[in-house]
């Protein structure tokens, strides 16, 4: 959030300022993993989120869920950077095409194909993890 008020002067008038301050917190992300030599865990964030309404599943259910959980973050993990960006910013932001674009600095079409290779990469590894 320092960033981006620092920022701020940056903004064009009349654009998306959600897409703005999200490609910000996208490469201030990108910097420091890169920084640090490791990936961002994506779904500690969603399982974090999720669990105040899990309260109602029972023992067995919960287990199974959070099963699956670290299966997706597992796999999501072992993305390349840009599948894990898209992926973070349309299914957790849920950001339309339109502000994704803005948000990676590139054409909507761009997100679409972007998108569609991320999901794929995404069944191939969730594939290859159920197979072991």
């Amino acid at each position: 959030m320092v960033k981006a008020y620092r920022n701020l002067h940056r903004f064009r008038p009349g654009g998306p300022f959600r897409a703005w301050l999200l490609r910000i917190v996208t490469n201030e992300s990108s910097n420091r993993r890169r920084s640090a030599g490791r990936r961002a865990q994506l779904a500690l964030r969603v399982r974090s989120e999720r669990s105040s309404g899990d309260t109602a599943l029972s023992p067995e259910e919960f287990a199974v869920a959070h099963e699956r959980q670290q299966m997706l973050a597992g796999a999501i993990s072992r993305l390349p950077a840009i599948d894990q960006r898209v992926i973070a910013l349309r299914w957790f932001a849920e950001l339309s095409e339109a502000e994704m674009a803005t948000a990676l600095d590139c054409a909507p079409g761009t997100v679409k194909s972007r998108s569609a290779r991320a999901l794929e990469r995404l069944r191939r590894e969730l594939g290859e993890g159920s197979n072991d």
